[in-house]
């Protein structure tokens, strides 16, 4: 397909895709639960580190993160206590306890002293762009103590991961959304620098459309990805997302 052809479908499905259907099939079900602009970004990340495998699984242990709340992320995290998991079993793959522990003590660490996730993604002295913010949010919860096994749930850019689940986050957190599956609250990382969450679904369409080369699902494949897609869109490359996982997961494409 010529690249015009490659972008009037991506357009297409972007379109369809991009619609309220969409959130009723997809984790992002969870912080659509809440209003409150805290909560939407606590249940938001939590939801998003443990997306990955069954999205079934992935829904139903969302809703288990919930209840573990009460209902009232931001709440519970600034009341929160090592001492509450106690009695608590939670496990996704290998997310379990021990990783929700640190997690929910990190995030009211950052909402004690920075009031908002949104400022952990600020730019980094040494690392431009998403990259960096990505960078930056990992140093700063990865400063509260916490078990080693614990660092293998915030993605590392630097080796060469593609950060999927942060990525996806980012969109759902910044992304100004026309069709309301986005909640786009965050306004100091415009869309046009977002990258989107390169998975198999994504990557194995953008590869039938020759739009990456490379075999590796990693971050440079994800920039070789991007570099295309800002080329479609500039503004809003990431709505593309829309388009090639869903030709992956719902059309077989």
């Amino acid at each position: 397909m010529r690249i015009s052809e490659v972008k009037e479908l991506l357009d297409l499905k972007s379109e369809q895709f991009n619609s309220s259907d969409f959130i009723g099939t997809d984790p992002i079900q969870i912080p659509h639960q809440f209003s409150k602009k805290e909560d939407i970004e606590i249940i938001g990340l939590l939801v998003a580190l443990i997306a990955w495998g069954n999205r079934k699984s992935i829904i139903n242990n969302g809703n288990k993160l919930v209840d573990i709340m009460g209902g009232e992320p931001h709440n519970f995290i600034l009341d929160y206590d090592t001492r509450y998991l106690r009695e608590i079993q939670f496990v996704h793959r290998t997310f379990n306890t021990i990783d929700l522990d640190f997690m929910l003590r990190a995030l009211k660490e950052v909402y004690s002293t920075q009031g908002s996730l949104e400022h952990v993604f600020s730019p980094h002295a040494d690392y431009p762009g998403i990259k960096g913010r990505i960078v930056n949010f990992r140093e700063t919860l990865l400063s509260i103590p916490h078990e080693k096994r614990s660092e293998k749930h915030l993605s590392n850019p630097l080796k060469k991961s593609a950060a999927k689940r942060i990525n996806m986050y980012l969109r759902w957190m910044c992304r100004k959304d026309e069709h309301g599956v986005d909640f786009g609250i965050w306004s100091s990382i415009p869309t046009s620098e977002l990258y989107l969450p390169l998975d198999v679904h994504t990557g194995n369409v953008a590869r039938k459309l020759n739009l990456i080369k490379r075999t590796q699902n990693d971050w440079e494949t994800l920039e070789e990805l991007m570099h295309k897609l800002r080329q479609m869109d500039p503004l809003d490359p990431v709505k593309y997302d829309f388009a090639l996982f869903g030709l992956g997961a719902f059309d077989h494409f």
